[in-house]
């Protein structure tokens, strides 16, 4: 809370927004199809999350038809509730998102919200945005709508439990054991059967098998386009009666790649519906990696050859080559290339402007508007694709526009560096008594302000407090760990020789 104060975040909830919710759930204790909203509770939506989320923004069902497969992707509908200008829109424009920490999680909306009323709950009737697409064989997108709809999710599902399900899938092993893929938090919620109502048997199985279909040609598409793929893995902290004892390696999985590619189909959707639509919007993008000539020193240090312009097919086929020939090692260059690539940012999207493009994710549109609950310019979206479909006014300027994306980009930064001090406090903590031990790391970060080093196995950062004289991203380094501060988030290393 402290750090979120220095940095001029103000996490607590002001005057007005306790009145404003409460007004909110008056309002919706009847929830019934309003005019232009199609209802389509009967469908067998699904969601895929973390097994403890419990702000839901989004929900699939899939159906196969004659040119492929049909993709709804329905998001809860935030800008139908939250008033533009009102106290907890306020909230949400200064804060920007939902700060997730390894101890506790600050929201961008209050939770009355954010993992109830806009939240989709399983067997909850809710309001969404819907975007809806046809993926053909070859992974392109036909007939993309963006339209309104009533909608119910019939099975909250887990990452952890989904992802090996599907691979086992793919391999020839199927497990109709349904009940086994829900979440904790649909189990803490309600132990009684999905709610299947007058869905068919073995409904959910062949839900995943297509909406897993779709999302591999979507992939296999987008990887041809150029889109990067990064096999990483991310920092758990285990936690043991209330105290961090480790951290461990959280591995994307199948399912994670499956949402993933959905999403980024979803948010390409809303771009191009409100570019023809001639409606100003935000747009996410990553123009060009910012040190393209480390990149292409780091991949000559393996042998291959990239151009000197940035090219991300041939950046993605190195990549890949690496991964299926040096698994060992690849972690490290994952790692050294995300870093190298630089942060995303949010710009002015005009309907007539080439599209900028993002360039990890091979897509020239690309708009962020498939987590309205914790991510403002998703909302921000919402209430512009709202304005266009009743042919009303923008409700932003370009130049409201402009300032809310540069306020959100200086956002990001300075909760990237409070994520960091979070996820440096418990490795601090977890690493305490292997203070001694040399880890085999890679350089993330070098620059006037120290040189930083990731260690793969268990994944935590620290400072070269020793030594660190010449080193650049990419680096691979040996370090041990001589010093942690949990307080001051601080973790030591000395490099030491050997690799």
């Amino acid at each position: 809370m402290d750090e979120m104060h220095a940095v001029g975040f103000k996490p607590e909830f002001g005057a007005g927004v306790a009145e404003e919710v409460s007004a909110i759930q008056e309002e919706l204790q009847t929830l019934k199809p309003a005019a232009g909203v199609e209802d389509l509770r009967a469908l067998g939506w699904s969601s895929i999350d973390n097994d403890t989320s419990k702000d839901l923004d989004q929900i699939e069902v899939a159906e196969r038809v004659a040119g492929g497969i049909k993709l709804r992707v329905a998001i809860g509908d935030v800008a139908a509730v939250v008033e533009k200008g009102s106290p907890i829109d306020k909230h949400a424009q200064e804060q920007t998102q939902t700060i997730y920490t390894a101890v506790k999680n600050f929201p961008m909306l209050p939770l009355e919200l954010s993992t109830g009323l806009t939240s989709l709950n399983e067997n909850g009737d809710r309001q969404t945005v819907m975007m809806t697409f046809t993926v053909g064989p070859d992974g392109q997108l036909l007939d993309e709508t963006v339209t309104r709809a009533l909608v119910r999710n019939r099975a909250q599902l887990a990452y952890s439990r989904v992802g090996p399900w599907l691979e086992n899938t793919a391999a020839g092993k199927v497990d109709n054991d349904v009940m086994s893929l829900r979440s904790d938090s649909a189990r803490e919620h309600d132990e009684a059967q999905l709610d299947s109502g007058t869905l068919p048997a073995n409904w959910l199985v062949e839900q995943l098998k297509l909406q897993d279909e779709a999302a591999q040609a979507l992939h296999t598409a987008r990887v041809k386009n150029g889109a990067l793929e990064f096999h990483k893995a991310e920092a758990d902290p285990v936690v043991v009666d209330g105290r961090v004892i480790d951290v461990h390696e959280a591995i994307q999985n199948r399912a994670m790649n499956l949402i993933e590619d959905l999403m980024v189909a979803a948010n390409g959707v809303m771009a191009r519906a409100l570019r023809k639509g001639g409606r100003s919007g935000l747009q996410r993008v990553v123009v060009v990696p910012k040190r393209w000539d480390r990149i292409v020193a780091l991949a000559a240090d393996h042998g291959t050859t990239l151009p000197a312009n940035p090219d991300s097919v041939q950046l993605n086929n190195f990549l890949e080559d690496r991964r299926k020939n040096d698994l060992i090692h690849y972690p490290d260059l994952a790692v050294a290339v995300i870093k190298l690539m630089g942060p995303g940012e949010y710009m002015l999207m005009r309907p007539d402007d080439d599209p900028t493009g993002h360039f990890g994710l091979a897509a020239r549109d690309y708009t962020h508007s498939t987590a309205p609950n914790r991510r403002f310019p998703d909302l921000v979206t919402q209430r512009v694709l709202h304005a266009m479909a009743s042919n009303e006014p923008a409700p932003y300027s370009d130049a409201e526009l402009i300032a809310i994306a540069q306020h959100c980009n200086d956002a990001d930064k300075a909760l990237r560096k409070i994520e960091r001090d979070m996820q440096k406090r418990v490795a601090a903590v977890a690493m305490l008594s292997r203070i001694g031990e040399v880890f085999p790391g890679v350089v993330t970060g070098a620059s006037d302000k120290g040189v930083y080093v990731r260690v793969i196995r268990p994944p935590f950062e620290g400072r070269v407090v020793q030594g660190g004289d010449g080193l650049d991203v990419g680096d691979k380094v040996n370090v041990k760990l001589i010093h942690t501060d949990p307080e001051r988030a601080f973790i030591d290393f000395a490099k030491v020789s050997g690799r």
